[in-house]
């Protein structure tokens, strides 16, 4: 059966690094009719497999310096049919890419808004004065580079590499330990794995409203990994509630606490169970 995988592009992205890491563990499943399609946006990659022209996308979820990646957890919610079937989680090591020969002469900096969060601390002492300005992706911020000698780009040394493109610093993220978790997204249902992501909203904005359905999840013996709230975008000051729970579908205290929740919120969604895969070194050569 042929798969083929969504992603964030074009050729250097971080998430086609992830995209190449899943094809990998999939290969070593077995699987060899593997292809890697291209889109735009993240918004885009994830449509594209709830209209059934790719089997799966791979997305950005959550970075360890930046947070969360919004707009992958606001489409997750919109499209009722997609669900998480892995997670993966992929080391960040972000480069400075320039033709200028030193970091004062750079007046402008394009990248991926993830990317200019996660290196920050840097630019503000390197590139004090340097305008900052947003891309899709952090390899298409490298078609600006021959406009002139003051721009410069923050992406992957493997994106440099591929695009011929000189490196002026490495590894200039404002932590040595950044990385990128990735969902695995498709339209199968998974009960099976050792986290498990859902979202609710609640039926009344009133003091003690979140508490109850946190309570659940503590009375169950449930560690929540992560929480994590965005507007509804009905009303300001009201929220969704993401979580990721330790514990599989497959439980009966999992489905126990479930149906309690369904009892204290106003929508309830779940997005499936899941395993972490490990990503092998040189992935993206």
């Amino acid at each position: 059966m042929s798969i083929s995988i969504g992603h964030l592009g074009p050729r250097g992205t971080y998430s086609e690094q992830a995209a190449l890491a899943y094809r990998a563990w999939l290969a070593s499943q077995q699987h060899s009719d593997i292809t890697l399609t291209t889109y735009p946006s993240i918004l885009q990659a994830i449509q594209a497999v709830a209209a059934g022209e790719v089997s799966c996308a791979i997305v950005p979820v959550e970075n360890s310096i930046e947070g969360t990646v919004a707009v992958t957890l606001d489409t997750l919610w919109q499209l009722d049919s997609l669900r998480i079937q892995r997670a993966l989680v992929l080391p960040i090591r972000h480069t400075f890419i320039t033709h200028a020969k030193e970091t004062a002469q750079v007046e402008t900096i394009y990248s991926h808004p993830q990317a200019l969060g996660q290196c920050q601390q840097w630019i503000a002492r390197e590139c004090p004065i340097a305008t900052l300005i947003p891309t899709r992706s952090t390899t298409e911020s490298l078609q600006h580079l021959e406009e002139s000698p003051t721009i410069a780009a923050i992406a992957s040394e493997w994106a440099a590499s591929l695009y011929q493109v000189p490196v002026l610093a490495r590894s200039i993220n404002d932590r040595p330990d950044n990385c990128t978790k990735f969902w695995i997204l498709n339209q199968e249902h998974s009960q099976e794995g050792s986290h498990t992501s859902l979202a609710f909203s609640l039926p009344i904005n009133c003091p003690g409203a979140l508490l109850r359905p946190l309570e659940i999840f503590a009375e169950a013996d449930i560690n929540l990994s992560r929480i994590e709230s965005r507007p509804t975008k009905r009303s300001l000051g009201e929220y969704l509630f993401f979580l990721d729970l330790e514990a599989s579908l497959t439980s009966a205290h999992t489905q126990d606490a479930l149906k309690n929740l369904e009892n204290c919120t106003e929508t309830l969604k779940l997005f499936g169970s899941y395993a972490t895969i490990p990503v092998a070194s040189g992935v993206a050569e």
